[in-house]
C-alpha cells in the first residue's frame, strides 16, 4: 500500500514556474514507477510525465516535453515536477501516481495502481 500527498500547486503568471512535489507513505517507494497527470475542467485525465523506479528513465508529454522535469529522491519517499514557461493551458489539477514494477515507464492512467488527491495550479495570462 502507498499513499501519496501532492504539495506545491498555487497561482502563477504565464512564463512562471512551479515545483510540485508528492510524498509517499511506505518503505517500498523505490519499488515504484511514478508518474504526473493532470485534470483540466470538462476534461480527460491526461499524462504528464512519468519516471522509473531508479530515475533512469523518463517520459514526457509531448504538450510539456522541454518544459517540465520530473525527478525523484528516494531517500526522501519524495517525486517532484519542475514546470517552468508554465502557460494557461497548464491549468489543471495535478495528480501524482504510483504503478509497481518500478521498470516499467507508463503513460496511461490505468496502469497506475494507487493516486494522491491532487494539488491545483492555475496560469493566469
Amino acid at each position: 500500500q502507498v499513499q501519496l500527498v501532492e504539495s506545491g500547486g498555487g497561482l502563477v503568471q504565464a512564463g512562471g514556474s512551479l515545483r510540485l512535489s508528492c510524498a509517499a507513505s511506505g518503505r517500498t517507494f523505490s519499488s515504484y514507477a511514478m508518474g504526473w497527470f493532470r485534470q483540466a475542467p470538462g476534461r480527460e485525465r491526461e499524462f504528464v510525465a512519468a519516471i522509473s523506479w531508479s530515475g533512469g528513465s523518463t517520459y514526457y508529454a509531448d504538450s510539456v516535453q522541454g518544459r517540465f522535469t520530473i525527478s525523484r529522491d528516494n531517500a526522501k519517499n519524495t517525486v517532484y515536477l519542475q514546470m517552468n514557461s508554465l502557460k494557461p493551458e497548464d491549468t489543471a489539477v495535478y495528480y501524482c501516481a504510483a504503478r509497481f514494477p518500478g521498470t516499467v515507464v507508463a503513460g496511461t492512467a490505468e496502469d497506475y495502481d494507487y493516486w494522491g488527491q491532487g494539488t491545483q495550479v492555475t496560469v493566469s495570462s
